[in-house]
């Protein structure tokens, strides 16, 4: 007896999906116009995806730009895909626990305590930047197995045990960094990962990689369907989707590759941010993980219906174990990348509002709180929407009690259409 799997987002609707529209009966000859209005049909049953977070995120950009144009410029640009990085990093790994119907609060100190063993191991130990990274990293595992441990084989509630580590780990910093020391990161190549840039050439080439690995990815995905007698997608949609892709894509690398800096004489500042790639191959794996392999269609099941994963043979407890255990490692890589940026280490790094706007990044993206709904690509859309908000109501001068107020509520505003769209899509 196996599980049943949720269908991944791209089968509802797309060639080949139970259902799918085909103009002559044939397989592989669904037309660009079937596919919309079956799209369509699946916007009004409540299955509303990343649109929200897509639409948002254009509306936002376009009231800001129109109120300060100085939004649009190429300095503003790098800096909205640097100053989110590290939140959107620890909500790619709060996804995973999210579609298991489960949180973790401490996400944010947990990166904090791994940044702290970073910036010791660097500063005072003298280690390689290399022999820190893995440091920290392990670090982040270790605590994902505790707290996994907790919830998956002791049974104590998600909520409990990371509010109870939420504490725990914020005690830990200040031990750590003995009550308040400031510890300054020195090493170039950790240094780069937030600061520094890619040579406009290299920008040019990653995204022809790029382009061309998704064209791959395409055209493969729509022959097996074909191979295996289902409706591939029509030649009209998938030029239309590698041009989209294409042409955003070039526009991003030239707006990036323009010079930044206001006095050139002094550093040049051009090129696509390092951190840009790095999110990029995170969110590259963290999709394969979930829509590639059984383990992620493990984790869909279980979010679905744990009991009924269970009867199927999945082991729901390793799965939550595991689930826990990959989002302290992606916590530890946003406590890195945010000690990259800050160039330095203190016991509010990890604090203040960073759990908050990862959890609003996933949930504002379109996963669901309920679980059994979300994809990687989630926490990058709405981690974006939520620095565009900090950055645009920055630029207009609004304090940061007004930034907070406008966040949450638009946080709220996100859980409100998921619940919606969940009661919606019961009742179709």
């Amino acid at each position: 007896m196996t599980a049943l799997a949720p269908e991944k987002p791209e089968e509802h609707g797309e060639p080949g999906a139970p259902g799918a529209p085909e103009a002559d009966g044939r397989p592989g000859a669904a037309g660009v116009g079937a596919l919309a209005r079956a799209y369509a049909e699946r916007v009004r049953g409540g299955e509303l995806g990343v649109l929200p977070a897509v639409l948002g995120l254009v509306v936002l950009c376009a009231f800001f730009a129109i109120l300060r144009p100085v939004f649009l410029t190429e300095l503003n640009f790098a800096n909205l895909l640097t100053q989110g990085a590290g939140s959107i990093a620890i909500a790619m790994g709060l996804v995973f626990l999210l579609l298991l119907g489960e949180i973790d609060l401490s996400a944010g100190y947990a990166s904090g305590v791994c940044a702290a063993v970073l910036a010791i191991l660097l500063t005072d130990h003298g280690w390689p930047w290399y022999g820190a990274v893995a440091a920290a990293m392990l670090t982040g595992v270790a605590i994902g197995l505790l707290l996994g441990t907790l919830v998956a084989k002791i049974g104590i509630p998600s909520f409990v045990v990371t509010l109870a580590a939420f504490l725990g780990f914020q005690g830990i910093v200040l031990i750590l960094l003995k009550e308040g020391t400031n510890i300054s990161i020195e090493d170039r190549t950790i240094l780069a990962i937030a600061n520094n840039n890619l040579s406009p050439a290299l920008g040019w080439v990653l995204l022809a990689v790029c382009v061309a690995a998704y064209a791959a990815v395409q055209f493969r995905a729509n022959s097996n369907r074909r191979a295996r007698g289902l409706a591939g997608a029509p030649p009209a949609l998938l030029a239309l989707r590698l041009s989209t892709a294409t042409v955003l894509g070039g526009l991003a690398v030239y707006l990036l590759n323009q010079e930044r800096s206001r006095n050139v004489i002094v550093d040049s500042l051009k090129g696509v941010p390092i951190v840009v790639p790095v999110i990029g191959a995170l969110l590259v794996i963290g999709t394969f993980v979930l829509q590639r392999t059984s383990f992620g269609l493990h984790i869909y099941a279980v979010g679905g219906s744990a009991e009924g994963a269970r009867r199927a043979g999945i082991n729901v407890a390793f799965i939550r174990v595991a689930a826990f255990v990959i989002c302290s490692a992606m916590a530890a890589v946003g406590g890195i990348i945010a000690a990259s940026r800050g160039n330095s280490v203190d016991p509010n790094t990890g604090g203040s509002n960073v759990l908050l706007l990862a959890v609003g990044s996933a949930v504002i993206g379109g996963t669901s709180l309920f679980g059994g709904r979300g994809r990687v690509i989630d926490a990058v859309l709405g981690g974006m929407v939520v620095a565009v908000i900090q950055n645009g109501m920055g630029l207009m001068g609004y304090s940061s009690g007004v930034k907070y107020a406008v966040t949450g509520s638009v946080l709220l505003v996100a859980a409100g259409v998921d619940a919606l769209s969940r009661r919606r899509a019961a009742q179709r």
